[in-house]
C-alpha cells in the first residue's frame, strides 16, 4: 500500500536510502517557491507513489491536463528498485532551462545520468546539489505556469506525411468523380450509337 504522507514514505526506506532522499529533499525545500504568503506556491506531498512537489489546485484549479484530478507536477523525489531519482518537470520540455542545467552540471565535473526528466543517482555524492537547488529556484510558480500554458496553447506541428495523406484523399475523390463523369458520358454515347436509334 502506497505511503499516505511524506513522513510515512521516508519511514519505509532503508537507513541509507532515507538519508540520501532526505538530503536531496532539504535542498529542494530550501529552494522551492512557496509564494509570498507561503500558500500560493508549490506544495510538498505524495504524488504518483513518491514525494511530489506540485502546484496545488487552489493555485491552478485546472490541474494536470492529462488528469485534471492531479495537481500540476513540478518535481518528484523517490526511491526506485535499482536507483534513487529526482524528477525535474521544470527541465523537461523547456529547452533553454535544460541547456543551462546540462552546462552547469558539466562544469561540476559530475556525471549526469538523466533521461527527459528523471535524474538518477545511487548516493548523494553523485549529485551536483548546488545545480539542482538552482534549477528549482530558477522556476518560480508564475514562470512555470506561464510556460506550461504556453505549451498547451501552442499549435501542434502536423505529423510527417499528414499533408500527403490528406492530399491523396482529395486526389482520389477527384479522380473518382472524374471517373463517374466519364462513365456517364460513355453510357450516353453508347445509347446514341445503338443500332435503330435515329435510323430511318
Amino acid at each position: 500500500m502506497p505511503a499516505a504522507s511524506v513522513k510515512e514514505y521516508l519511514a519505509g526506506l532503508s537507513v541509507e536510502r532515507r538519508e540520501a532522499i532526505q538530503a536531496v529533499r532539504e535542498v529542494i525545500l530550501a529552494n522551492l517557491d512557496r509564494g509570498p504568503d507561503g500558500k500560493s506556491g508549490y506544495e510538498e506531498g505524495i504524488q504518483y507513489g513518491m514525494i511530489g512537489y506540485y502546484v496545488p489546485h487552489r493555485v491552478f484549479p485546472a490541474g494536470y491536463h492529462c488528469d485534471p484530478k492531479q495537481p500540476l507536477s513540478f518535481a518528484g523525489l523517490g526511491a526506485q528498485k535499482n536507483h534513487l531519482a529526482v524528477y525535474l518537470m521544470c527541465v523537461y520540455g523547456h529547452e533553454e532551462h535544460r541547456a543551462w542545467f546540462e552546462e552547469a552540471w558539466a562544469r561540476t565535473g559530475k556525471k549526469l545520468d538523466m533521461g527527459k526528466a528523471c535524474l538518477r543517482f545511487k548516493m548523494v555524492d553523485d549529485l551536483a546539489l548546488e545545480v539542482l537547488g538552482e534549477a528549482i529556484r530558477r522556476v518560480p510558480v508564475a514562470n512555470y505556469l506561464a510556460h506550461y500554458t504556453a505549451m498547451l496553447n501552442a499549435p501542434r506541428p502536423a505529423r510527417p506525411g499528414a499533408a500527403k495523406k490528406g492530399s491523396t484523399k482529395k486526389a482520389f475523390a477527384k479522380k473518382a468523380a472524374k471517373s463517374g463523369e466519364s462513365t456517364k458520358k460513355t453510357k450516353v454515347s453508347k445509347k446514341r450509337a445503338s443500332p435503330g436509334r435515329g435510323a430511318g
